[in-house]
C-alpha cells in the first residue's frame, strides 16, 4: 500500500474510522480538513445489498441535482431538422449528425462531456460505439439520453445531471458538487442521489439495500454516514 502524504494523514487522525457521522457533521468535516490547493470534488461511495450478476439486480439510472456539480458541462447532440435546432436553443455545444460522427470517428474528436441521441439518429452513432461506449459517452435510452425531449435533456446535462451504474461489488459512485458549496447545497444533492437510489431498489434484493454511505473529497479519506439519520434531516 502506497505511504499517503503528512498532510492527509493529519486529515485522517481528526476521522474516527470507526463512527458513523451525521451527514451535516462530515460535510463540514470535509471542508475544515481540506488541505489542497484547488476547489475539490465531493464524491459518494453508496454499498448496496444488490448483486449486478443478475440482471434484475442491476441499479442503474440519472439523477439532477438541485445545486447543479459546479462545472461546465460539454453537451454533443446528435439530431437532425427541427430536433438539431431545438438542442442549439437548449443550449447545446456541439449539435449534428452524420457529419458529427464522422468527426470523431476520422479524428477521434472527443471534446465533450455528455452525448445526447434522438432515437433515429442511434444507428448512426452506432457506428462510433466502439471510441463512445469504453469513455462512458455513448447514448443509452435506460438513462434518458435517447430521447425526442431533447430540449429537456440537454438543459439537464448542463444544470448537472449524472448518471450512475452500481458496480461488480454492489457500490454506486457519484460525484455530488465541489467542497466550495455550502454544506445545506452539498447535503440537497446527496439527498437528491439517495432518494432516487431509493427509488431504483430492485424487487428482488434481499436484506439491507443501503449498506454503507461513505463521503470524501478528492484528496481526502472517506468519512462513513448514516443514511436512515441522514433522509430524515430537512433540507
Amino acid at each position: 500500500m502506497p505511504q499517503r502524504g503528512r498532510k492527509y494523514r493529519q486529515m485522517q487522525q481528526q476521522i474516527d474510522r470507526a463512527r458513523t457521522y451525521d451527514v451535516g457533521e462530515a460535510l463540514a468535516l470535509l471542508k475544515r480538513a481540506s488541505f489542497a490547493r484547488f476547489d475539490e470534488t465531493v464524491d459518494v461511495a453508496v454499498n448496496l445489498g444488490v448483486n449486478p450478476r443478475h440482471a434484475d439486480q442491476m441499479v442503474r439510472g440519472a439523477v439532477v441535482f438541485p445545486h447543479g456539480l459546479g462545472k461546465t458541462v460539454r453537451v454533443a447532440v446528435f439530431a437532425k431538422g427541427e430536433k438539431e435546432i431545438e438542442a442549439r436553443e437548449a443550449g447545446a455545444d456541439f449539435v449534428g449528425g452524420e457529419d458529427l460522427v464522422t468527426r470523431i470517428k476520422d479524428e477521434n474528436w472527443l471534446d465533450f462531456d455528455k452525448a445526447i441521441a434522438t432515437p433515429d439518429m442511434m444507428g448512426l452513432v452506432g457506428r462510433i460505439g466502439r471510441i463512445l461506449g469504453p469513455r462512458g459517452l455513448m447514448p443509452n435510452p435506460k438513462v434518458g439520453t435517447v430521447t425526442f425531449d431533447i430540449a429537456r435533456a440537454v438543459r439537464e446535462m448542463k444544470a448537472g445531471r449524472v448518471e450512475f451504474r452500481v458496480e461488480k461489488a454492489g457500490i454506486v459512485h457519484a460525484p455530488i458538487g465541489k467542497l466550495s458549496f455550502e454544506v445545506d447545497s452539498l447535503r440537497a444533492n446527496l439527498t437528491a442521489l439517495i432518494e432516487q437510489l431509493l427509488r431504483l431498489k430492485p424487487a428482488t434484493a434481499k436484506g439491507t439495500y443501503m449498506k454503507n454511505v461513505t463521503i470524501s473529497s478528492t484528496m481526502g479519506p472517506g468519512v462513513k454516514i448514516d443514511a436512515n439519520a441522514f433522509l430524515q434531516t430537512p433540507t
